[in-house]
């Protein structure tokens, strides 16, 4: 069935091509947008292009609807009106067919805002059929897989496109007008630095070397750029972590991270509030958001969490104390499931976490992390064991990280060793000692703070999953 209407669509295209009209021809058709056809008088030359998405013949009349992307308007063919051959165009155009109009604007009998057509530009046939408008694309899986289509037809994932568009270009004009210089760092790495995730490793040709794809937009570059004396900076870009798959993780998916000197985290809780409350504002119109059973308001005074008490609380668990015998007991009493290569106290704390945070709604700030599980941030004075170190809580979930940044280069020296240790002990997941960023680091660094968050936040916010959130999600082909 497919295949006879897919023939008989190549049938027209060449009955097009019998005229002298090229099906797929190179040209810039000068197209005015549909929503401002639609405002000008009646009478006025108009001129539009786009997609062919409703087609019906009453003989010496033939209505259409052409959309583009900013909404759809109607195209009257009327055969005394037409300057062509009405029957050629009639016959051989289908629904999917890209065409230019030009003619004047022209309300119908019941009042409808048309184009009344005087000439059709043929800009590309279709030769497969659009699914029907009304069933459109069931299958998620399908859906995801042929995303072109389920744009196409859902007004909500256009929708979704235009705001995650205006997400990022809201963070980009919050941290543009607090003077932050924008950056752009490495994304193939020799070591890959500035997160616990497991990398992709790919080959350098050139080279003839091994190295990584990034697993932090730039953290240890940015900081590199604060030794170098710059004091404001943040990068917008693609990272990537070999790891696995739900509606919250995916392995390629765009970061956020700001780095500023002569600042610590208490200050950075203050920027991360004011961030969110922004971009949430500029993105959606609203403070307030319904995500997965919570109802969340970024306006309302943020909540603190502190790590060690909130899990105490929720397991009967001293983290800062227990050990990782006592730990995995408790994982298993309350049926966590964990990967157990490579586990060690830090995994073991960070996974007892985890199973707490999903009862907290937030928003708010989790505080006083162990040193165990932040190789990067820096002690606190009164405390050496914890860290100056924030992650944003909304919704049972950590959607941002910030801390008071190591600059130390002894002790960042030594925590990359115990690092390495556990990396050689099987924990994939573990930071990789690079020698030249603690060189970068004995020339001084500023007091800095860095912060991060992902696409996972625009994602919260519209309460759908990462992967419903990213118009191109990688799929496994089909078999």
């Amino acid at each position: 069935m497919l295949e006879d209407i897919k023939q008989d669509k190549i049938r027209k295209l060449e009955n097009f091509k019998s005229a002298g009209i090229d099906p797929f021809p190179s040209v810039a058709f000068e197209k005015e947008k549909t929503i401002e056809v639609i405002k000008k008088a009646l009478g006025e030359k108009a001129q539009v292009a786009g997609r062919i998405m409703l087609l019906r013949d009453m003989g010496n009349i033939t209505f259409l609807h052409l959309q583009d992307q900013f909404g759809r308007i109607q195209i009257v063919l009327n055969k005394k009106e037409f300057d062509g051959d009405y029957k050629l165009w009639v016959k051989n155009l289908d629904l999917g067919d890209f065409i230019g109009v030009i003619g004047k604007r022209f309300d119908t009998q019941k009042g409808e805002k048309s184009v009344l057509a005087q000439q059709i530009t043929l800009l590309s046939k279709s030769i497969l059929p659009l699914p029907d408008k009304h069933k459109a694309l069931t299958d998620e899986d399908e859906k995801l897989r042929k995303r072109y289509l389920d744009i196409l037809f859902n007004d909500q994932v256009r929708e979704m496109i235009y705001k995650k568009d205006r997400f990022w270009n809201a963070v980009r004009k919050f941290f543009k007008d607090r003077d932050f210089v924008e950056v752009e760092t490495p994304v193939l790495e020799i070591k890959a630095g500035g997160a616990d995730a497991k990398p992709f490793v790919t080959h350098h040709n050139a080279l003839d070397l091994d190295v990584y794809l990034r697993i932090s937009t730039g953290e240890l570059w940015q900081k590199r750029l604060m030794v170098a004396g710059l004091e404001k900076t943040f990068e917008i870009g693609r990272q990537f972590r070999n790891e696995g798959m739900d509606s919250e993780h995916l392995q390629d998916y765009t970061q956020m991270e700001f780095y500023w000197a002569y600042a610590d985290y208490q200050k950075g809780m203050e920027l991360a509030k004011e961030l969110f409350r922004f971009v949430a504002q500029e993105t959606f119109g609203t403070l307030k958001f319904k995500i997965r059973n919570f109802e969340v308001d970024l306006g309302e005074e943020w909540k603190v969490y502190d790590y060690v008490e909130t899990v105490r609380e929720k397991t009967g668990i001293d983290v800062s104390k227990a050990n990782l015998k006592e730990i995995e007991t408790k994982l298993k009493e309350l049926k966590i499931e964990y990967d157990t290569k490579g586990f060690n106290l830090s995994r073991a704390i960070d996974n007892l976490w985890k199973y707490c945070r999903k009862s907290i709604g937030g928003p708010g700030f989790l505080i006083n992390e162990p040193l165990v599980v932040s190789p990067l941030a820096k002690r606190k004075k009164d405390n050496p064991n914890f860290v100056e170190r924030f992650h944003v809580i909304i919704a049972g979930s950590e959607l941002a990280n910030g801390y008071s940044e190591l600059n130390d280069p002894i002790d960042q020296f030594g925590r990359f060793e115990e690092q390495q240790k556990l990396r050689e002990a099987g924990d994939e997941e573990a930071q990789m000692n690079d020698g030249d960023f603690v060189e970068a680091l004995e020339y001084g660094m500023p007091p800095t703070f860095g912060f991060g968050m992902s696409e996972r936040v625009f994602a919260f916010l519209m309460n759908k999953s990462m992967r419903e959130c990213q118009i191109f999600p990688l799929m496994k082909p089909k078999k």
